[in-house]
């Protein structure tokens, strides 16, 4: 190649100007004004329907918590009204004990309706998912039992739970209440 092709600028290139040239002139408008009034007003009906869209996700999602919330609180109505009438049918059995005749053979039907009622509480919890600690042989488990007095060892381990004063409680694998106990003590 010859050094005057190596100096001509590639087809379709602008030639340089050199660091003499005066920078190209430009409208005080900016670029070209050709096409941007369309441009701007698609930009604005861009905007317009984002616009439009986060509101009606805004609405869609407040109206999906009010939803839940709603849900939330008439499923746990619907829990506390089933739990009250199994316990409005305990409470017709008291009501058929303390109206039971007292007397010599009523004793014995007195007890067995308060076994009776007793077993049904208890399968009422059971449904509930409640069940019983057995704390009176076990060892001492403060997040089980709670101690209210010691006594002496004796022929007992130490730590070992003798008394139970009331009966402690668990729902599923969570505490519902601590067993009242007394311990042994070395």
């Amino acid at each position: 190649m010859t050094d005057e092709a190596l100096e001509q600028p590639p087809r379709g290139a602008a030639a340089d100007p050199g660091p003499d040239a005066a920078p190209p002139e430009e409208s005080p408008a900016g670029p070209s004004p050709a096409g941007t009034s369309e441009d701007v007003e698609a930009l604005q009906d861009e905007l317009a329907r984002c616009r439009d869209r986060l509101l009606r996700m805004t609405a869609e999602f407040d109206n999906y918590r009010k939803r839940t919330d709603r849900e939330r609180r008439e499923l746990a109505d619907r829990t506390v009204e089933t739990l009250l009438l199994d316990l409005a049918g305990i409470v017709d059995d008291f009501e058929r004990a303390i109206a039971a005749e007292a007397g010599g053979s009523g004793v014995e039907t007195y007890r067995q309706g308060i076994e009776l009622i007793h077993r049904r509480v208890l399968d009422l919890l059971g449904r509930r998912g409640v069940t019983p600690i057995d704390a009176v042989g076990a060892d001492f488990d403060p997040r089980l039992h709670q101690a209210v007095t010691a006594e002496p060892a004796g022929d007992r381990r130490d730590g070992e739970v003798v008394e139970q004063f009331r009966r402690g409680y668990m729902i599923g694998e969570r505490l519902l209440r601590p067993a009242m106990v007394k311990v042994a003590r070395a």
